[in-house]
C-alpha cells in the first residue's frame, strides 16, 4: 500500500512475481471468475433490491435503489453508481499497486468516477439516444511522497489505466449474454 505506512511494502512484488511466473508457465491459471448477484426479496417494490458481488460469500448484502430520473426514489445507490464505484475501486488499487510496484510512496489517493447518462434511450422516449453511459470522467487527485518526479506519477497513472480491468472493459466493450433459467 505505502499510502504512509510501509506495512506493504515489498508485497506487491513478491505476490505478483510469484503469480507472473506461474501464469507464463501454465497461461489456464490465469483465468479467474467474478461474480454479483442479485438478492430476492419479495417484500421489496421494483425500484430496489439487494445484491451480493463475489463468487464467495462474503456475508455482505448491500442494497441498492433506481434513479429518480427513471422513476425511483434515489434513496441507496443506483446501478449507476455502483457501476461508477467499481471502475473508482479498481482504478484506484490499481494505481496503488503499480506505485509500489515502482517504489513510490503514495501519501494520499482518491479516484472520483462520474458517469453521465441521458435516461431518454431508456425510457425509450427517442430510439436514437443510446442506453447506456455516454461519458465516464474518472479525475485521479494523488499525492506521493516529497521529492517524488512528477512525471514518475504521471507514467504510473496511465500504466494503471492500461492495467486496470473495469476501465479497459468499459473502453473496449466485451461480448454479455443473457440466459433465462
Amino acid at each position: 500500500m505505502r499510502s504512509g505506512s510501509d506495512r506493504f511494502t515489498g508485497t506487491v512484488r513478491a505476490r505478483q512475481d510469484r503469480l507472473r511466473a506461474l501464469y507464463d508457465e501454465s497461461p489456464e491459471k490465469a483465468w479467474i471468475t467474478d461474480r454479483g448477484r442479485t438478492v430476492w426479496n419479495a417484500g421489496l417494490d421494483p425500484f430496489h433490491g439487494r445484491l451480493r458481488a463475489g463468487s464467495q460469500d462474503y456475508g455482505l448484502v448491500w442494497p441498492f435503489g433506481i434513479h429518480r430520473a427513471v422513476g425511483g426514489d434515489h434513496d441507496l445507490p443506483n446501478p449507476g453508481d455502483l457501476l461508477s464505484a467499481a471502475l473508482a475501486a479498481c482504478l484506484d488499487s490499481t494505481i496503488r499497486i503499480i506505485a509500489e510496484r515502482n517504489g513510490v510512496t503514495l501519501e494520499a489517493l482518491e479516484v472520483d468516477v462520474t458517469s453521465d447518462l441521458d435516461v431518454r434511450g431508456t425510457l425509450m422516449v427517442d430510439r436514437r439516444v443510446p442506453v447506456g453511459f455516454q461519458e465516464v470522467r474518472c479525475e485521479v487527485a494523488v499525492r506521493a511522497q516529497a521529492g517524488t518526479d512528477p512525471t514518475l506519477i504521471e507514467k504510473i497513472v496511465r500504466a494503471a489505466e492500461r492495467s486496470c480491468v473495469n476501465l479497459q472493459t468499459l473502453r473496449n466493450g466485451v461480448p454479455v449474454k443473457t440466459t433465462l433459467r
